[in-house]
């Protein structure tokens, strides 16, 4: 395994923050009674951890055969779901088709509404007449002839009512004839308009009103005036138009055109009154006239001609009644893509539908046909296609239509419906089948049609009334049969009650097994500060004697003892955090934080670890700011580095990062003894470990990594493992990046070698355990300290002057008596102190909640059971802190 190790820069720890610990560990005197007492307690923690494995082991789950059924059944539904899901996927690709041929039709329209626009840009009066000389369209000008009359002219009036008002309101106050036959009012504002009548195409009427008051002054030069302006306004707004517009005398003569036409007919611009004729003959367009006819010899009035650089136009010609036409021309080029793609689209999904077995329709909300799959025309025996754009009751009987219709209504009204419906086929054979209406919304919630969705349950229904009727055949043959079973019956009722009985058993045997689990898990969440009380008590008490000096012979004894300790604190620490992970009790605590700030200390703290196993340790650092959970990540990686230093007799042990495209890959190499290829997936299962007897080291119960797998697990992490037998493995997690929103301003951290000020420092220790106060009485004495210990609040008050004597630190248990709190209790002590002291609480609740409280309130936390060099550095940081 090669290896590679780059210097990266430390981050200071910031205050509240465990320091690796570096340390000499001096040995301090001990009696033999001492002795005795610790082995004592060890013997019984160990009879402790017997019980609490065996417990486990034999406490095991089964998974009953109602679960394959269950499982079965999810299996089928997801099917179910996905073809459902895969239907109305297509429904919703038919329905934007549908909607992109609407915005097609949309811009297409585009132009008649600038020609409504320009007309309302005319400077006349303009009024239009259907064939029945009903108002059709008026502009501004026209209304603003009524105003201030109390006649309302709107569209719909006749024209007869139109002259009736005028002259009834006093609008019109004298009418003379006009040299060119038209007629001239004076209205009652004694301004004239001069009246212009032209029949349209459809046998209606168009009237226009110009104003030619001052055109009574000077008839010959207003009407030159007149006439120039009217021929400039029409060519601009022929010019506006985004469509090609030729107009065409009735000589045949090019009148009128815009620049739209020269640019779609490919011409050079052309003189006026030239013949129209031979204008196009230099175009690439074909000659289009009203007088063009189509093959059954009928007059053409539109047509589409495709150019050869691709475009698509669309010609109509709109013959003039004083002779002559209008040719305009519209580029659809865009249009035609639309329409070929909206083509190319239905017919995928007639595909799709039409290889579905069940019948498929979407009908729109005035109940005619617009999609129809093959399945359901050749049910109702229809034509393809044919059935589309008629209504729904054409594919019903009025009988059937009846019963239909209230499930036709519930779906035009928001809601989805399912329901069963017998009906004969073509061959006169009565099938049943399955109809759900879902309805379609648009953009605003409307319903504006419903997708139709029909299949044959025919065989399902007979198959349920086939095995309803042996059902009561079955009952039949029971009853025919009583008379002989009547000998037997005493037999049976004793073997019923006997399996009764025997049911009754192993139901309680299930119920006690699934109650003794549960009992399990609870008790090993729950034990937490009770079991780690004591054993927090003797690790304070080994932890001051291998501080004291003490003969050879004894200090092996006592340094057997630590390791002891350590070993029940590890295997139920271990426990108990399997439990705690089964019962949810931990909660992940998501931030964003700097890699380094977990990676050093984890560094420092392991580096002195795989020197006293005579293992090199290498380590490279990252900077990166990623997203985790830090107090599980580190638990993760500890682990790692646990096992390899436990599964490593001679060689390195290697931390380290990689980046790739997602986040950061955190590893740990080692040159173990490996893991076989068919054993990396059951190392991470509970109580599994991989040859146990070939490692001394090992003293574990294989729940390390089934620990790293469920936090893996509740963090999103994944985990990964390669290992080669014999030459060792590498675990690594993937952690996502992070982003830190601003850089945290804080002050330069205070720093203390292990140890300092500790001397003469006035402590106070408040725990409700007299084993933990004389522990760490003895502990802390050792230490130079000048230590106060209470069981309660009020025995510490009446020791330190009600909280006025001076000191320098304060310990506190976070359980104390009275359902008590340490959080609560040091916030009266430092609320009656003028100055508060700094707090170290000792816990064994890991809690996310608990963190948080106790980082805002800037104390430090430390869980049970206390490692005295942990506990050492910590208070030096305070003291340090307070200098």
């Amino acid at each position: 395994m090669a290896s590679s190790t780059t210097a990266c820069t430390s981050i200071r720890p910031s205050p509240g923050w465990p320091l690796p610990y570096h340390t000499e560990q001096a040995l301090l005197p001990s009696s033999d009674d001492e002795l005795l007492a610790l082995r004592a307690e060890v013997n019984k923690l160990r009879r402790i951890n017997a019980a609490l494995i065996e417990r486990v082991e034999s406490s095991s789950s089964q998974r009953t055969e109602s679960y394959a059924a269950f499982q079965h059944s999810v299996e089928l539904a997801e099917q179910v779901r996905e073809r459902t899901q895969a239907l109305n996927e297509t429904m919703a690709e038919l329905q934007a088709s549908n909607r992109l041929l609407s915005e097609a039709r949309a811009r297409a329209e585009t132009a008649h509404h600038y020609l409504i626009d320009a007309i309302e840009s005319v400077s006349d009066a303009f009024v239009l007449f259907d064939r029945h000389m009903r108002i059709v369209l008026f502009n501004s000008r026209f209304a603003a002839f009524w105003q201030g009359t109390r006649a309302r002219v709107v569209e719909g009036t006749t024209l007869s009512e139109v002259k009736r008002l005028a002259t009834s309101t006093g609008l019109v106050v004298d009418i003379e004839a006009g040299a060119d036959g038209h007629l001239l009012y004076q209205l009652r504002n004694q301004r004239w308009v001069q009246v212009s009548e032209r029949p349209t195409r459809e046998g209606g009427l168009v009237i226009m009103y110009t104003d030619i008051t001052d055109l009574k002054h000077s008839e010959a030069a207003r009407r030159e005036k007149a006439l120039a302006q009217k021929t400039r306004l029409l060519q601009r707004t022929v010019d506006s138009l985004s469509q090609g517009v030729a107009v065409v005398n009735d000589e045949g003569a090019l009148e009128l055109w815009n620049g739209r036409f020269l640019e779609l007919a490919g011409l050079a611009p052309i003189e006026a009154h030239r013949p129209f004729a031979e204008v196009m003959e230099d175009s690439e367009l074909d000659l289009f006239t009203p007088y063009t006819l189509c093959e059954d010899g009928e007059p053409l009035l539109s047509s589409e001609q495709r150019l050869s650089n691709g475009r698509v136009l669309e010609v109509r010609t709109h013959p003039m009644p004083t002779g002559g036409f209008v040719n305009t021309y519209t580029d659809i080029t865009e249009h035609d893509l639309y329409a070929n793609a909206l083509l190319e689209s239905e017919r995928w999904v007639r595909l799709i539908t039409d290889h579905v077995p069940a019948m498929i329709a979407y009908v729109s909300d005035d109940l005619t046909y617009q999609f129809t799959n093959k399945v359901y025309d050749e049910w109702y025996g229809w034509p393809r296609g044919d059935i589309h754009g008629h209504s729904l009751r054409r594919a019903h009987s009025e009988e059937q239509f009846a019963r239909l219709e209230p499930y036709i209504e519930r779906a035009f009204n928001g809601e989805s419906v399912t329901f069963e419906f017998a009906e004969s086929n073509l061959e006169e054979q009565e099938r049943y089948l399955l109809r759900s209406y879902v309805p379609n919304r648009n953009a605003e919630g409307e319903v504006i049609g419903i997708f139709v969705l029909i299949r044959d349950i025919t065989d399902r229904r007979r198959t349920a009334e086939a095995l309803h009727q042996a059902y009561q055949h079955l009952e039949q043959r029971v009853r025919e049969r009583t008379q002989e079973l009547t000998a037997l019956n005493d037999q049976l009722r004793q073997e019923i009650s006997e399996r009764a009985q025997a049911e009754s058993r192993l139901r309680e045997a299930k119920r006690e097994a699934e109650q003794a689990n549960l009992s399990k898990t609870k008790f090993l969440a729950a034990v937490s500060h009770d079991l780690l009380q004591p054993l927090n008590a003797a690790r304070l008490f080994t932890g001051a004697l291998l501080e004291q000096p003490v003969p050879d012979h004894s200090a092996g004894l006592i340094r057997q003892v630590s390791h002891s300790l350590e070993d029940v604190e590890n295997l139920l620490g271990t426990l108990v955090d399997i439990s705690k992970l089964d019962a949810g009790v931990i909660k992940p605590d998501i931030c964003d934080f700097t890699l380094s700030e977990l990676l050093d200390n984890l560094a420092n703290e392991y580096r002195q670890v795989t020197a006293s196993e005579g293992l090199t340790f290498s380590f490279v650092g990252s900077q990166a700011v990623v997203r985790s959970d830090p107090q599980l990540l580190a638990r993760i990686l500890r682990n790692f580095l646990s096992n390899a230093i436990r599964y490593t007799r001679s060689g390195r042990i290697l931390l380290g990062c990689r980046r790739h495209a997602h986040g950061l890959r955190i590893e740990v190499w080692d040159t173990g003894l490996g893991i076989p290829q068919d054993k990396l997936q059951e190392i991470f299962q509970e109580f599994k470990r991989v040859n146990p007897a070939a490692n001394t080291k090992d003293r574990g119960l294989g729940l390390g990594l089934a620990i790293v797998d469920k936090i893996a697990r509740m963090l999103g992490h994944r985990i990964r493992v390669h290992s080669v037998e014999g030459k060792g493995s590498v675990f690594s997690v993937d952690v996502p990046f992070g982003r830190l929103r601003h850089e945290p301003v804080s002050e330069r951290p205070v720093t203390a070698m292990i140890g300092q000020h500790l001397e003469q420092a006035r402590i106070w220790v408040l725990d409700n355990d007299a084993s933990i106060c004389a522990g760490m009485r003895t502990l802390l004495e050792g230490w130079g300290c000048e230590v106060v210990t209470a069981l309660s609040e009020d025995d510490l008050a009446a020791q330190v002057d009600q909280f006025h004597a001076p000191a320098d630190l304060l310990i506190a248990d976070y359980h104390l008596d009275n359902d008590e709190n340490g959080v609560d209790v040091v916030a009266r002590i430092n609320a009656r102190r003028g100055k508060p002291l700094p707090v170290l609480l000792i816990t064994a609740n890991y809690s996310n909640e608990l963190k948080q409280q106790v980082r805002e309130l800037g104390h430090v936390l430390m869980h049970k059971p206390v490692k005295p060099m942990k506990l050492k550095t910590a208070m030096s940081h305070l003291l340090a802190q307070q200098g």
